[in-house]
């Protein structure tokens, strides 16, 4: 197939969006195979859908995925990530949810080093107003070749959450429900890993295991994040991207689990 034929395919997939309404409740990772190693100061990448339908009100979705890396000399990294998720029907608003994290760790170059992030996060579908997290983690290389890398970090974070489910995009009857600010510290386990399928496609994911430290630390949150990246060319790519949030320790009585499938068109310099 002609390139031209597969850029306007990934136009009409990226306008294609389809999901469970959740944006996952922790932190979200940047990826890790192929752009890490591209020797550039500054780096960036932008992933956009949108989509409006006219029904009884004007239906509008708009997700945005941005990613920001600027190099030092040192090989290190400073990572600005950002991610938001608008729904509207009419005036009335299904989904507002969305994260900014701040991420600085080593790029790629050392066995081990220590990896800090901060983020702030919200989620009104299920009554979070606000999510403040900080954290340190100490991140291993295990292994680096240029078709795959595998990463593990351990470490433990912040987490400071003011839930409200009398939000007005609030997706569950919870009215008697009061306010709940919530502070915790967590163990955090990470695994990030990513291969070459074939040329010019390639799989990342990454598994979060994150233990309450406190009476209930037998109820940890897992979150698995995964994308297939199809490759254009150096600047164009076509991505399916597949998350699930695993938690039985909610503040609010809502599901324990949660799914995202998406597809998305990834545009950078």
């Amino acid at each position: 197939m002609k390139t031209t034929k597969l850029i306007k395919l990934a136009f009409v997939c990226a306008f294609t969006f389809f999901s469970k309404p959740i944006t996952a409740q922790i932190l979200t990772i940047d990826r890790e195979n192929g752009q890490d190693s591209i020797q550039k100061k500054i780096r960036a990448s932008f992933i956009l859908n949108f989509s409006s339908d006219k029904q009884k009100n004007n239906i509008v979705d708009f997700t945005n995925k941005s990613e920001i890396d600027f190099f030092t000399k040192k090989n290190q990294v400073l990572i600005v990530l950002a991610q938001t998720e608008l729904a509207f029907n009419g005036k009335n608003s299904l989904e507002k949810n969305g994260n900014l994290q701040i991420r600085f760790r080593d790029n790629d170059t050392r066995v081990a080093y220590p990896e800090a992030y901060i983020q702030y996060q919200w989620n009104g579908i299920l009554g979070m107003e606000q999510r403040k997290v900080a954290g340190l983690n100490i991140r291993v290389n295990c292994l680096e070749k240029r078709a795959s890398d595998l990463y593990l970090s351990v470490g433990t974070f912040y987490e400071n959450e003011r839930w409200n489910p009398q939000t007005s995009s609030m997706n569950f009857n919870l009215n008697n429900r009061s306010i709940i600010n919530r502070e915790m510290f967590r163990l955090n386990t990470v695994a990030k890993f990513a291969f070459k399928i074939a040329k010019g496609v390639d799989f990342s994911g990454v598994s979060y295991l994150q233990f309450p430290l406190n009476e209930n630390f037998k109820s940890p949150r897992w979150y698995f994040d995964s994308n297939i990246n199809f490759e254009v060319n150096k600047h164009l790519s076509f991505l399916i991207q597949y998350d699930h949030n695993l938690d039985n320790y909610r503040p609010l009585p809502i599901d324990n689990y949660y799914y995202s499938l998406s597809l998305g068109l990834s545009i950078r310099n």
